[in-house]
C-alpha cells in the first residue's frame, strides 16, 4: 500500500514538474505555456485567497448548492427508479416522460431555471438537482431489474409482504448498483453547478473562477480551477467510502 501511494504522489509531482518548466520557460510546443502561471505564482495567489473569508465563503456557498441539489437528487433518483423499475404501469406512464428529458444537458436548463425560480440560489441547485437525478435514477431502475427473481419468490414463500420484500430483499440488493450511480451523479453535478456559478452566480468557486478568468488574473483561475478539482474528489471520495462502508456484507475480490 505504501509503495503504491509513493507511486501517486511521485505522478502528481511529476506533472507540477513538468509544468513549473515549461511555464517558466516560456514554452511553444504548439501549446503556449506562455501565457499560464508558474507555480510560484499559483501559490501565491492561493495563500493570498486562503487568508481571505470570501473564498471560504465561496467554499461554502458551492457545497451547501451541490449538497443540496445532490440530497434532493439521491432521494428522489432512488425513489423514481425503485417505482419504475418495479412497477410496468408506473413505467409505462414514467418512463417515456423521463427518457424524453433526460438526453437534455443539465446546464441548457440554466434559462428554464432562470425563468422558473424566485431566486437564482433556487435555480442553481434545481441545475444540479437534474444533473444528479437521472444517474441514479437510471443506476437504481437496472440494478431493481437485474435482481434474481429467485430472492423475491422465496420472501413471498415464507409469507412475506411486498413491504418486507422491499426492505429486505429490493433495497439491500440494489445497493452496488445505487451507489455506481452516487458515484456518477457526484461528479456530474459538480460539472453543471461550477457551470451554473459561472453563468448566473454571485458566490460560490465557479463564479469566483469565472470572475478571475474576466479580470485576467490567471493565476486566480487556476487556484479555482485546483479547487474544484479537490472539492469533486473529495466529495466522491467520500460517496465511495459510504458505499464500501454500507456494502461490507458484499463478497470481495482479491
Amino acid at each position: 500500500m505504501n509503495g503504491r501511494w509513493a507511486v501517486r504522489v511521485a505522478s502528481v509531482l511529476a506533472a507540477a514538474g513538468v509544468w513549473q518548466l515549461l511555464t517558466a520557460t516560456d514554452a511553444r510546443l504548439w501549446l503556449r505555456f506562455d501565457r499560464l502561471p508558474t507555480l510560484d505564482e499559483i501559490a501565491a495567489e492561493a495563500a493570498r485567497q486562503l487568508a481571505t473569508s470570501v473564498y471560504a465563503l465561496d467554499l461554502l456557498q458551492s457545497l451547501i448548492r451541490i449538497l443540496t441539489g445532490f440530497g434532493l437528487a439521491t432521494i428522489a433518483g432512488i425513489a423514481a427508479g425503485v417505482v419504475v423499475g418495479r412497477s410496468a404501469r408506473i413505467r409505462d406512464v414514467l418512463l417515456p416522460l423521463l427518457e424524453a428529458v433526460r438526453p437534455i444537458p443539465a446546464i441548457a436548463l440554466v434559462p428554464v431555471a432562470i425563468l422558473m425560480f424566485p431566486t437564482d440560489e433556487q435555480g442553481i441547485v434545481f441545475i444540479t438537482f437534474v444533473a444528479a437525478f437521472f444517474p441514479i435514477m437510471v443506476s437504481t431502475r437496472h440494478a431493481v431489474r437485474a435482481l434474481p427473481t429467485l430472492w423475491e419468490d422465496a420472501v413471498r414463500t415464507l409469507g412475506g409482504r411486498r413491504r418486507h420484500v422491499l426492505w429486505n430483499v429490493v433495497l439491500p440488493g440494489i445497493l452496488p448498483g445505487v451507489f455506481g450511480g452516487l458515484s456518477v451523479g457526484m461528479g456530474v453535478s459538480w460539472i453543471c453547478v461550477i457551470s451554473a456559478e459561472m453563468i448566473s452566480g454571485e458566490f460560490g468557486v465557479g463564479y469566483r473562477t469565472w470572475q478571475a478568468y474576466t479580470l485576467v488574473d490567471y493565476p486566480g483561475v487556476i487556484v479555482g480551477m485546483v479547487t474544484i478539482g479537490l472539492l469533486g474528489w473529495l466529495t466522491s471520495a467520500a460517496v465511495e467510502l459510504i458505499g464500501r462502508r454500507v456494502t461490507r456484507w458484499l463478497p470481495r475480490g482479491a
